[in-house]
Order: structure tokens, then C-alpha cells, then sequence
């Protein structure tokens, strides 16, 4: 978009405002892509604001060739993982030290979504494996095509196509099972 190459050269010499405009722009459609990813509202809004500040420290580092918008749900999606990376060693080295299981308390329910079918939704769509969740998420919510989604996962555009196929198929069953 021009406006988003516009607001980017402005950012990259030194209008801070530039950059809040970003902000403003995005921040709520990569809040829902990263809460849906994570369920939990304080963690994507921790990330997202983890984004805009890494963004912010080093404009000379932002090198957009594409879509911006796909730009930040990808630094959005790396620092998710990167996170999940850091709290899963966590885990490991809290159990082999403790000796106990880690329990599995339930994340905040979602802070915008109040009908039962969404819930139902939602419930479902953390039943499925990562992989396949983030690629539905990304491609639904994260607009994103599935050659960028490739991209980003690393994987060929036929291995996303399948997750995303049998992402859904787990999805109708699950959700016919529930209903």
C-alpha cells in the first residue's frame, strides 16, 4: 500500500509519528492474530507491543519487500514461537528439578468474544496441533497467502495446504462432536 510505504520512509527518517500511525493501523489485527494463537490477552499484547518496540529501536533495520501487513504478522508469529520456545525449556527444567508434573491451568477467556459459538470455536481450534492452528490462523485472520505462510514456516506451499485442509477436517469434527 503507498500509505503504508509512505509511513514507512517517514518512520525510517526519524518521524516518530509515522510510527505511531503503524501502530494505530495494525495493532488491533495483530492483537487478534496473536490471541488467537496464544489465548491469552496479556501475552498478545505483550508480543505485539514486543514487535513495535523492536521496530522502534532499529528503523534501519526495517527492510519491507512486501506486503507490510504480512511483514508484522510474521514478527509477530517469530516472537510467538520464540516465546513458546523459551516457556517450553522452561517447563522441562522445572519438572526434571522438581520432579512434579506441570499443571495445565486454564487460560483468560477471550476478552472480545462472548457468544457460545465462537467459545465452542475457539476450544476447538486449541485442540488442534500448532502447526496446523497457525496456519489457519495466519491464512484466515492474518490475511496471509499460503506461499507467505511457507515461506515462514519453512515448509513447500503443498505441505501448508495440507495442514490447512486437515487443520479444517479436525476442526468439523470436532465441532460436530461438541454441537
Amino acid at each position: 500500500m503507498i500509505e503504508d510505504k509512505l509511513l514507512i520512509w517517514r518512520f525510517k527518517h526519524g518521524s516518530s509519528d509515522a510510527l505511531g500511525r503503524i501502530y494505530k493501523k495494525y495493532k488491533d489485527n495483530l492483537l487478534r492474530l496473536a490471541f488467537a494463537l496464544l489465548n491469552d490477552r496479556a501475552a498478545a499484547e505483550d508480543i505485539v507491543h514486543d514487535c513495535f518496540v523492536s521496530i522502534a529501536q532499529s528503523p534501519e533495520k526495517l527492510k519491507i519487500s512486501g506486503n507490510f501487513k504480512s511483514y508484522l504478522a510474521t514478527c509477530v508469529v517469530n516472537r510467538l514461537r520464540n516465546a513458546n520456545k523459551t516457556r517450553q525449556r522452561r517447563e522441562v527444567v522445572g519438572q526434571s528439578k522438581a520432579g512434579t508434573e506441570v499443571s495445565h491451568l486454564k487460560r483468560p477467556e477471550q476478552w472480545i468474544i462472548d457468544s457460545e459459538q465462537l467459545r465452542l470455536l475457539n476450544n476447538a481450534m486449541a485442540q488442534l496441533p500448532y502447526q496446523q492452528r497457525e496456519v489457519i490462523i495466519l491464512h484466515a485472520q492474518g490475511e496471509m497467502k499460503f506461499k507467505a505462510i511457507a515461506e515462514l514456516q519453512g515448509v513447500s506451499i503443498n505441505t501448508v495446504q495440507s495442514r490447512y485442509r486437515y487443520g479444517l477436517d479436525k476442526l468439523r469434527s470436532i465441532l460436530n462432536s461438541e454441537v
